[in-house]
This record gives structure tokens, sequence and C-alpha cells, in this order.
């Protein structure tokens, strides 16, 4: 249930709903708009008896049934946009944000040069995977900890934030000492122990919509990384399974404005998925972006033929320049702030 505080309560007001919500087994979520105070109460399903309760306490408006099942989610329980902010910039609420990289870290020269590039070319997040999950078990499975090693020595070349990809609950721990923000991939999406322990992890996450799964399933995802008290949440639409078979997945634009008519997360698109070619990828991150997408996360490679992982989606850095020259002009058209990192001199590089 969501309950409304009456303008100009007192703080001790406040404290007592709160206190009263814990009293009864539920976990409040407090929401501060300009004018109005929100206190979500969020458990099961409300008796009238309980709602009655919560109605004659002081400081307390009104007390209303919340509808939608991704209760932490939902707009009525915060009906102002997220923003999450990095070192380099903010995602949501008219701010854009790109992350980029190579599907996977396979050296340490290609990772930093490809860092150095999506830095210099405007982007304000650094992505790529130290773990790899591949549908062949014969199939480059990732650098591991020395993957996750040389994502921390790009970060702190480059000053841009880290997000990778963390497989299962016994690897949070280890990938959230070296990223920014975690990832959780479209296999992953409904693995609930592994999203829980996500959300426990107190990191930013990225969390990719499951190739089938509905927007309510996927909000569902989301619930239980929200659940566990972690609000930084991002959906990214990544593309979904369907009867066609001239993309690698289908990219789900109508996705972007629905996901933002229920929910306050930042919605980003994931392009290079979708597209599985690279002179697709760049149409459909527009697209995204034009549709409201918060942000955008893009595979690109210093030399796409000899990657490891995605070779024919990975963007060369002349096609990625491009993008992100396209990105500010759209960006700047919808009236929106581009994040961007503070250019200037690397510092000095060893190796």
């Amino acid at each position: 249930m969501l309950i409304v505080m009456k303008r100009g309560h007192t703080e001790a007001e406040l404290e007592e709903v709160i206190q009263e919500i814990e009293k009864v087994g539920y976990r409040p979520h407090v929401s501060r708009g300009v004018e109005t105070t929100l206190v979500g109460a969020i458990g099961k399903g409300p008796t009238p008896e309980l709602m009655e309760h919560f109605r004659a306490l002081r400081g307390v408006a009104e007390v209303i049934p919340i509808s939608k099942p991704w209760k932490l989610a939902s707009l009525e329980v915060q009906p102002f946009p997220t923003v999450l902010e990095f070192p380099t910039g903010k995602t949501g609420d008219g701010h854009v944000l790109v992350a980029a990289g190579p599907c996977g870290v396979e050296s340490r020269e290609q990772t930093l040069k490809a860092a150095r590039y999506v830095k210099a070319h405007g982007a304000a997040m650094l992505r790529g995977g130290a773990f790899k999950p591949r549908t062949s078990p014969y199939a480059f499975q990732g650098l591991g900890v020395e993957g996750l090693k040389i994502l921390a020595e790009a970060r702190k070349e480059t000053g841009l934030p880290v997000v990778t990809e963390v497989l299962s609950p016994e690897q949070v721990e280890l990938v959230a000492e070296y990223a920014d923000a975690l990832q959780i991939g479209a296999r992953n999406a409904q693995n609930f122990p592994l999203l829980q322990a996500v959300g426990e992890s107190g990191k930013p996450v990225l969390l990719k919509r499951g190739m089938s799964m509905t927007l309510e399933e996927f909000l569902m995802s989301a619930e239980y990384i929200l659940s566990r008290g972690n609000m930084r949440v991002i959906l990214v639409e990544r593309g979904i399974r369907t009867f066609e078979k001239a993309t690698r997945f289908t990219l789900d634009v109508s996705a972007v404005p629905v996901l933002k008519s229920w929910t306050h997360l930042p919605v980003w698109v994931d392009p290079s998925h979708p597209a599985g070619r690279r002179e697709w990828v760049i149409p459909l991150a527009l697209a995204g972006l034009a549709a409201g997408a918060d942000g955008l996360i893009v595979e690109t490679h210093p030399e796409p033929e000899k990657a490891l992982s995605d070779a024919a989606q990975q963007l060369h850095e002349h096609e990625f320049a491009d993008l992100m020259e396209r990105v500010r002009r759209l960006v700047e058209a919808l009236g929106k702030t581009l994040s961007a990192p503070a250019q200037g001199a690397f510092p000095p590089h060893r190796g």
C-alpha cells in the first residue's frame, strides 16, 4: 500500500508511520517529492482494517493500495524518475549515458585501446565481459579474474566507470570488488538467487531483458533486486526471440515507452545483440533513443574481425565515432543532456 503524508507533516509523524509499517511486518520505502512525501509499505496485500489503521495515524492524508505486482518499481510508489549518477555523468530524467567497449576482455592491449577511444568519442562508461556465458562450452569463456584486473586498470587510466557481467551468486562479491556496476545478462534475467545477490551488493545493476520475457516478468525480475534494498537498477531492452530470422533478435522498441509509463527506473537499449551485424547497430541505437531510452550499451572492438566473441556485431572505432556524433545530435534535438567524461590528456601510460 502507498501512504500519502499530509503537507507540512513533521519528521516525528513520518517516523511514527515508518515504525508502524515495520511493526506489522512490511518494509517501508520513503519517496520525497517537492510538495508530497509518499511512503510505500511493501508486503502482502493489506486488509481494509490495516489500511484504516494507517489512515488514523497522525500526518497521514491517504492510504492507497498498490495495484501493480512490481511494487518498488512502480510509479505508484515513486512518481518521479530515478536518476543514477556515476563519476562521468547521469542517466534518467533527461540525462542520457552511453556505455561502450568490447564484448569480451581478450587482452590488456585490446581492452585499454578500446577504453581510450570510447572515452575520446564521448562514452561515459566502459563495458567488457570478464566472464562470458556462451551457448557452446567450447567457445571463449572470458579471462575471469585476469579480465577484471584489466578492466580495473582501464578505469584507472581513463576514469571511466566499469560495467561487467556476473554469472552466479558466488561471483558477486568478487566482481563487485572491481566493477562500478554489475550486469545481469539475458540468460540470467530470471536467476532469482543471483538477482537477490546483486541486490544485496549495493552496486548499480544493469538488468537485461530475457530473450523470451514479457515486460511484466522483466519488472518482476527487477523487483527481486529492489526488494533487497538496492534501488539503483537500469532496465536494458536487448531484443527478444521472435519468428524473424533476418536479425539475431527482434529489438522491441515499443518496450521503451511502455516501461517508461510503468516504472521510475531508467531504461536503456542494447542495439548490438538484436542487430547481430554492425551495419544495423547505429539505426537500432538511434531508434531506441528516439523512443525515450535513457542510455545505450554498445559493443565496439579495436579489431572486430579478430574478436573472440560476437565479431560480426562489434563496431570499428570509426563506426563508433559516427554513432556518437549521431547520438549527440539526436539527444540535443530531443532536449536532453548527453553525459560525457571530461576530455583531456590521458594520464601517463606505461607498457
